[in-house]
C-alpha cells in the first residue's frame, strides 16, 4: 500500500497540473473572445484527441513497465507546455482576442495536448490497481483513485480561475511548467515493485485492436457496458461544452474558479465513501442507479437562473461520478486478464470518449443558432418564457434539462435489459487466474 499511495501523490501532482491547464485555458479562451463556439470547438479538439489517441496510449502502457509509462506522461506534458509557453510570449495579445486566429488555436492545441499526455498515466494507474491490489479490495483502491482526482480537480478549479483573473495566462503556463517538473523528478525517483512487464508475447509489439475486441467479446455484455458509458459521454459533452459559459453569465470568473474547486469537494466525498465502504456485490447495480440520479438532477439544476441551484445539482452530481467511474473500472479490473487491461483501459477510453468530440462540434452550433434564439426572441419565450425565464443563458439552461431527460430515459431501458443482467451474472462467478507476470 505504500507503493500504491505513492503512486498516488505522484498522479495527484500531474493531475493538478494537466487539470489547471485545460480549465485555465477555457477560461481564458472564453473571456479573450466571447465566443461560445470557440469553447464548444476546444472541449471536441480536446475529447477528440483522447479517443484517437486512447488505443495508442493503451498499448504503450501494455507494453512498457508502469513507472516507464508514467515518466513518458510528464515528460510529454512539459515539453508541449514549454513550446506553448514560447508561442504564448512570442504573440501579441491582440492576436488572442480573434477566434479564428490559427496561432491562438496552435497555442490551444499544443496546451490541451501537453494535458492530454496526462492520459498515459491515468491508464497505467488502472492497471496499477491490478498489479498491486489484491480482488476484494480494488473498488475501493478505485475509490481512492477517485478521491485523489477530487483533490485535483478542486485545487485545479480555484487555482485556474485565481491565476487567470488576477495573475494572467503567463503566470499559469509558469506554474504548469515548473509542476511538471517536479512530478517528472519523482516519477524517476519512484520505486514500483514490477517483477516485469505484463503480456502475452505475440501482441506486444503492435496496438493490437483486433486481439482487444476479441479480449472483450469473451465476457457477454462488456461491450455493452462500454456503449452505454458512451452514450452517456456523448450526452456529458453538452455539458462538457457548454457549462463554462453558462456559469460565467451568473458570475464573474473568480467566484466561477472557486466554485468550481468548492463542487469539487463532491469529487473527494464521493471517492472517501466508494473506499470506505465499496461498491457493494453488484458494482453494476451501484453504476445504474448513480446514473439515474445525476440525470434526473440535470433534468432540474438549470430550472431557474439561480447560481444556489446548479451548484447544489453540480455538487451531487460530482459525487456521483467517482462511484461511476470506480464501479466500470471494479468490473473490467475482475474480467480482463492483466496483459490485456492496458489496451482495454485504452480502447474503452477511445470509444467512450469517441461521442463527447461529437457532441462538442455540434453542440456549440446548435445551442448558437437555435436554443438560444428560441429562448431569447423565438417561440420559447411565450410558450415557457414567463416560468422558466428568458435570454442566452435560458437557451443553455433548456439544452441541458432536454439532455438531462434523454439521458434518465436511456439509463432506465439500459438497466432493464438482457445484455446488462448477463454481465452482472458473470461479474458474480468466482475471478479466475487470466495472466502471469514474467
Amino acid at each position: 500500500m505504500k507503493t500504491f499511495y505513492a503512486v498516488l501523490a505522484n498522479s495527484l501532482a500531474a493531475s493538478l497540473t494537466n487539470n489547471l491547464v485545460w480549465f485555465a485555458v477555457t477560461f481564458w479562451v472564453y473571456l479573450e473572445t466571447k465566443s461560445v463556439v470557440a469553447t464548444s470547438v476546444m472541449s471536441g479538439v480536446y475529447s477528440g484527441t483522447v479517443a484517437i489517441t486512447g488505443f495508442f496510449l493503451g498499448s504503450l502502457v501494455d507494453r512498457y513497465k508502469k513507472k516507464t509509462a508514467m515518466t513518458l506522461s510528464s515528460a510529454g506534458s512539459l515539453v508541449l507546455y514549454t513550446i506553448s509557453f514560447i508561442i504564448y510570449l512570442a504573440t501579441p495579445r491582440q492576436v488572442f482576442t480573434d477566434p479564428s486566429s490559427p496561432i491562438l488555436w496552435a497555442f490551444i492545441v499544443l496546451a490541451l495536448l501537453g494535458a492530454i499526455a496526462g492520459n498515459i498515466r491515468t491508464i497505467a494507474l488502472s492497471t496499477l490497481v491490478t498489479i498491486l491490489i489484491p480482488e476484494p479490495g480494488r473498488d475501493k483502491a478505485n475509490g481512492l483513485v477517485g478521491t485523489t482526482n477530487g483533490v485535483s480537480f478542486l485545487v485545479s478549479s480555484i487555482f485556474s480561475g485565481l491565476i487567470i483573473g488576477f495573475l494572467g495566462m503567463f503566470w499559469m503556463l509558469v506554474a504548469a511548467i515548473a509542476l511538471t517538473a517536479l512530478t517528472l523528478v519523482h516519477a524517476w525517483l519512484l520505486s514500483i515493485p514490477e517483477k516485469g512487464i505484463v503480456h502475452t508475447e505475440e501482441h506486444t509489439k503492435r496496438i493490437d485492436i483486433r486481439g482487444t475486441i476479441q479480449a472483450i467479446n469473451l465476457m457477454p455484455g462488456l461491450f455493452a457496458l462500454i456503449f452505454f458509458n458512451t452514450f452517456n459521454n456523448f450526452l456529458g459533452g453538452v455539458f462538457m461544452s457548454l457549462m463554462d459559459a453558462y456559469g460565467l453569465s451568473l458570475v464573474s470568473v473568480q467566484t466561477w474558479g472557486v466554485l468550481w474547486g468548492v463542487l469539487s469537494l463532491g469529487f473527494i466525498i464521493g471517492g472517501l465513501v466508494v473506499s470506505k465502504k465499496g461498491l457493494g456485490e453488484q458494482p453494476l447495480r451501484t453504476l445504474f442507479l448513480s446514473n439515474i440520479a445525476m440525470w434526473t438532477i440535470c433534468v432540474f439544476f438549470t430550472i431557474q437562473a439561480s447560481i444556489v441551484l446548479l451548484a447544489i445539482g453540480m455538487f451531487v452530481y460530482l459525487c456521483l461520478i467517482p462511484v461511476v467511474e470506480a464501479a466500470e473500472q471494479t468490473i473490467l479490473q475482475k474480467l480482463i486478464p492483466p496483459e490485456r487491461q492496458g489496451r482495454v483501459f485504452g480502447f474503452a477510453q477511445s470509444i467512450e470518449q469517441a461521442a463527447s468530440p461529437v457532441t462538442a462540434f455540434m453542440i456549440g452550433p446548435i445551442a448558437q443558432y437555435i436554443f438560444i434564439p428560441f429562448m431569447t426572441t423565438g417561440a420559447g419565450v411565450a410558450l415557457i418564457g414567463n416560468w422558466f425565464g428568458t435570454g442566452k443563458e435560458r437557451g443553455l439552461a433548456l439544452l441541458f434539462t432536454v439532455t438531462g431527460l434523454i439521458g434518465l430515459i436511456v439509463t432506465i431501458i439500459a438497466m432493464k435489459s438482457k445484455a446488462y443482467k448477463t454481465l452482472s451474472t458473470n461479474y458474480q462467478k468466482p475471478a479466475e487466474t487470466q495472466a502471469v507476470v514474467e
